[in-house]
């Protein structure tokens, strides 16, 4: 791992085979990402292996989830949303649906009551969010779909959380770094507090990850998540 400061009005940072832009950039220190192949193969058999078993073993959970879903509120089962990975290149998120139908029609009215700091949008009691939704919210149950995006390769199982497209026009520089890897179902914040921290401090957490992540490091870091979902700490 490497950490370089660079300046100048159009900075750039390699994201291994892509560089990333940041317009009208200050000084500010990166870091540079450089993954030995052995790393590379085993986080992507990993991620594989472990969607793949999740999915099949996970199956029956999968399916009592959709009909709670569509039994309190008819509709589709699965949320999908546009989001940021890897590089900035953008993929469609899976999630069991949590909320009413016409959930984005009615954000615009509640903005005036964000409690998240940053570019983030989180508020306790949100009125969109059915009462299935709000379990699977409070266990991470929703997240589960993402599953599919770890098996095809547009997420990994750990890494930071990718972020919405007009969220990531708003990082500053040093905030974009979080991009430099693949983004994942669970990382450091999932375990630290989730949506009890700030956003710099989410991001200061995704850079942590960045700088010391290892095989060893996300497994630890899986095996952390289910104890931090079991007592759904900072979950809303």
């Amino acid at each position: 791992m490497h950490v370089h400061a660079k300046s100048n009005k159009a900075s750039y940072v390699d994201v291994r085979a892509n560089k990333f832009s940041y317009a009208h950039a200050e000084k500010f220190p990166f870091v540079s990402v450089r993954d030995n192949g052995f790393y590379k193969i085993t986080k992507r058999l990993l991620d594989f292996t472990g969607a793949l078993l999740g999915l099949i073993f996970l199956s029956p959970v999968l399916i009592l989830i959709s009909l709670a879903v569509v039994i309190e509120k008819p509709g589709p089962v699965f949320f999908r949303q546009k989001r940021v990975g890897k590089g900035g290149k953008e993929f469609y998120m899976y999630k069991f649906r949590s909320m009413v139908t016409n959930a984005e029609e009615l954000l615009d009215s509640l903005k005036e009551k964000n409690e998240a700091d940053g570019p983030l949008f989180k508020i306790k009691g949100d009125p969109r969010i059915t009462r299935t939704g709000s379990i699977l919210r409070k266990t991470s149950l929703d997240e589960l779909p993402q599953l599919i995006n770890v098996l095809i390769g547009e997420m990994s199982l750990v890494g930071p959380r990718p972020g919405l497209p007009h969220e990531v026009e708003q990082y500053k520089p040093w905030q974009r770094q979080r991009l430099l890897v693949e983004q994942g179902m669970t990382g450091l914040w999932q375990v630290s507090g989730r949506s009890n921290l700030s956003f710099d401090e989410m991001i200061k957490l995704d850079l942590e990850y960045i700088e010391n992540r290892s095989i060893w490091y996300d497994l630890k870091l899986i095996l952390k998540t289910v104890p931090a979902l079991l007592g759904s700490k900072g979950a809303y």
